[in-house]
């Protein structure tokens, strides 16, 4: 049986999500997002470091990069991006294994801040545990956000 992408269909058990409030206006945050000078200085958990080949952001755009481990092991990864909404919303299809729907959202706070929410959508329970299993995917999206933070934090010092 087909997973089910109905809206209001209830997918928490296929989801990893995380949220988090940066202090930062929202252009700012989308750029450290979409632009790939960003991008390779704070993507992935600790201690990874990036090799972006590609990012070509707009529907149909292509982001292909390698994530280096602290350990040595190179990940490589594709994305497609789905949707392009500056600066409000991204949607990519994680193309490479494991396969996932990512949504990100950029909300615009009355303080300047904005409020990030990453939703990674996988199409079984299993994919999505799996993928928590083997990569700790869960951990590695706090750890992400984290690093994002800390780069836009340099930035603004």
């Amino acid at each position: 049986m087909a997973a089910s992408h109905e809206p209001g269909a209830d997918t928490s058990d296929r989801e990893i999500t995380a949220t988090r409030v940066f202090d930062a206006p929202r252009d700012l945050v989308f750029t450290a997002w979409t632009d790939p000078k960003h991008v390779a200085r704070w993507w992935g958990p600790n201690g990874f470091t990036n090799t972006i080949h590609e990012m070509d952001v707009r529907p149909g755009g292509v982001w292909r990069l390698v994530m280096h481990g602290p350990d040595g092991t190179d990940y490589p990864n594709e994305f497609e991006f789905v949707e392009v909404e500056r600066p409000g919303r991204l949607v990519l299809s994680h193309v490479s294994a494991p396969k996932f729907r990512m949504t990100t959202t950029f909300a615009e706070e009355s303080t300047g801040k904005t409020t990030v929410t990453v939703r990674m959508l996988f199409e079984t329970a299993e994919e999505r545990d799996r993928t928590v299993r083997k990569f700790g995917a869960d951990e590695g999206l706090k750890q992400n956000l984290s690093r994002l933070g800390e780069h836009l934090a340099a930035l603004a010092g």
